[in-house]
């Protein structure tokens, strides 16, 4: 029985690895083409030069250039498809570390300690510690801070988490270190509640952009990934709060209205993160067809989410159509609609965003 369902699911990739690589064949065709088209204008434009020249001697002018269309959908498609490579998606990774990590450390010397605030996470219980030995006459650096406190968890995700992701989550960190060390920021704005609102929003840009670049700053967003992995459910709600308990000891020695603030800067930020970052968000797809069959073999054959058909009539044609119905994450909606119009250009497709969601969701590891 074991076997039988191995050679299944055999197949099934086999199947699958075969409909990515058909795709990645017709995006490639659409880029030859579009290169041909645009090569074939450049060389009607030379001709048009050439006879230019040849009828009115060397006085013709030269720069009588027909405007050349660039095809900015195959430009896009041929961006995308650089992403199968892994060299590209890992300098890709790279790149937003390192602005992730700048952004970070800007913000907490140019927002963060002019307003005496607390950011969340370990960068927060960071700076708490920092402000706490100062008391004591000894100072524990924030940037050394930072380093310490995440080592500890990363080596906790090391295998919960793909070590890839820890490594360049570990990069983001000992960077944003870096630059607090080596930079110095002055502070852009002198009233308190705009460097809370501003200072909350790039921070969890900052985090946005680690994520989004499949990285993060460490500390939290390893806990919030590594449950969400397992569970398929968001916990920036609960890592709000504990950063409130945190808030509660800052407020205690150092002022309530500082902690006030912090607050409202925490949640400005948490806040920007869930704007900027839906991986865990879920849209539900109601699919119009008269094609039923093979969208739904293209789809099963590229994504592992299950779907429900069913037989509906059209109001105002009276034809017969099958109305497709399935869930998936929000950042393959871009996959999925291309895939719809491959299949069916005249199909409907109405999304809308999935509040809760009960039973097994496949989501795909982070790459």
């Amino acid at each position: 029985m074991s076997a039988a369902k191995s050679r299944h699911t055999e197949e099934r990739r086999r199947h699958r690895e075969e409909a990515i690589a058909r795709r990645r064949q017709e995006r490639s065709r659409a880029i030859v083409a579009a290169r041909e088209e645009r090569a074939a204008k450049q060389a009607a434009v030379m001709e048009q030069i050439e006879q230019e020249v040849a009828e009115h001697g060397a006085e013709a002018p030269l720069f009588t250039f027909p405007e050349v269309k660039v095809d900015l959908k195959a430009e896009v498609e041929r961006l995308k498809d650089l992403r199968r490579f892994v060299f590209i998606r890992r300098c890709m990774t790279l790149v937003s570390v390192v602005v992730s990590a700048f952004i970070q450390a800007y913000t907490i010397q140019a927002f963060v300690n002019p307003a005496n605030l607390l950011s969340s996470g370990f960068t927060g219980l960071a700076i708490l510690i920092d402000r706490i030995t100062s008391l004591f006459g000894f100072s524990f650096p924030t940037f050394v801070g930072m380093v310490v406190l995440n080592i500890p968890v990363a080596l906790l995700c090391w295998k919960s988490i793909s070590r890839r992701f820890v490594v360049f989550s570990m990069i983001q960190v000992f960077l944003a270190s870096f630059f607090l060390r080596v930079f110095t920021f002055q502070p852009i704005l002198d009233n308190l509640m705009l460097q809370v609102v501003f200072g909350g929003f790039l921070y969890g840009f900052a985090i946005a952009v680690a994520l989004r670049g499949g990285a993060s700053t460490a500390g939290t967003d390893f806990i919030s990934l590594m449950v969400s992995n397992k569970t398929g459910q968001s916990i920036w709600g609960l890592i709000f709060a504990a950063n409130c308990v945190v808030l509660v000891v800052f407020g205690a020695m150092f002022g309530w209205e500082a902690a006030a603030y912090s607050i409202i800067f925490q949640f400005i930020s948490t806040k920007a993160i869930e704007m900027f970052y839906h991986r865990y968000d879920r849209v539900t797809l109601q699919i119009v067809t008269k094609r039923p069959e093979q969208i739904l073999d293209a789809y099963n054959e590229v994504h592992k989410h299950g779907s429900s058909v069913m037989e509906v009539m059209g109001g105002r044609s009276r034809q017969r159509y099958w109305l497709i119905n399935t869930v998936v994450s929000s950042y393959e909606i871009d996959d999925v609609m291309q895939l719809i119009r491959e299949k069916d250009g005249g199909a409907v497709v109405n999304v809308f965003r999935t509040e809760n969601f009960f039973g097994n969701f496949y989501r795909a590891p982070i790459d």
